[in-house]
């Protein structure tokens, strides 16, 4: 079956997939050991039987990773996906969380931006159709900033850096590991962080719901024996 990472990019590992995002994130591990790198990765990887491993085949298609799986090319997507009511009325169908995420608002180092009240009057860039973006327009009225939308974070995050916008929003493991990796010349304020979701593993077809179900087995498994903790130790210390 084919298990999308979304927003990754696939680096060819023998009759599997690696994972990379193009600007390095949350999944940014870079493993040598087996072909998902990253919590992601990792924890997808690890929580399936072996047999499965074997078979998964982790692709990328740029802007077309949840229309795959909406459309059957795909059997399930996984990376970034936060488990969220607009989705699941949307017919997305969840695994247990494997990774509460919280989203940030991201400014410019050196920015002297360092609360909410400070980007009344200026731009916020935000990804489309995601929980940063929701974060975003859920104060947008309160602080009276104003949003733009981009369709992939390094547009967004080259608006910031270019002054165009004051501030983005993103998930923050992500950004965190993309100024600390990637030497993004960003900077995460204190306190603009919200409350955070749950990252998920998501079918589009009650079909799949034998893979889902094993991917919850498995993650009650790696929790269970260890594994688990040792992935968000190996990526997130």
């Amino acid at each position: 079956g084919q298990v999308l990472h979304d927003e990754l990019e696939p680096l060819v590992a023998g009759n599997l997939y690696a994972f990379r995002h193009d600007v390095g994130d949350l999944a940014n591990g870079h493993g040598d050991d087996h072909p998902g790198v990253g919590v992601d990765g990792d924890a997808g990887y690890q929580g399936f039987p072996n047999a499965l491993q074997d078979e998964a085949d982790g692709k990328e298609r740029a802007g077309g990773q949840k229309a795959d799986a909406q459309v059957g090319q795909a059997d399930a997507l996984i990376a970034g996906a936060t488990i969220k009511q607009e989705r699941i009325d949307k017919g997305w169908i969840f695994s247990e969380g494997y990774f509460l995420a919280t989203q940030t608002f991201v400014v410019a180092k050196g920015s002297s931006i360092s609360k909410f009240e400070d980007l009344k009057g200026k731009n916020v860039a935000v990804k489309n159709g995601t929980a940063g973006a929701d974060f975003a327009k859920a104060l947008q009225s309160k602080y009276g900033y104003k949003v733009t939308v981009f369709d992939d974070s390094p547009a967004m995050y080259n608006d910031v850096i270019l002054g165009n916008s004051a501030a983005c929003v993103e998930d923050t493991p992500i950004i965190a590991d993309n100024i600390k990796n990637a030497g993004l010349k960003l900077q995460i304020p204190a306190g603009m962080e919200s409350e955070g979701a749950p990252y998920g593993f998501a079918i589009m077809n009650k079909a799949n719901q034998e893979l889902l179900d094993m991917f919850n087995a498995g993650l009650k498994n790696i929790k269970a024996n260890g594994k688990y903790q040792a992935i968000l130790d190996k990526y997130l210390k």
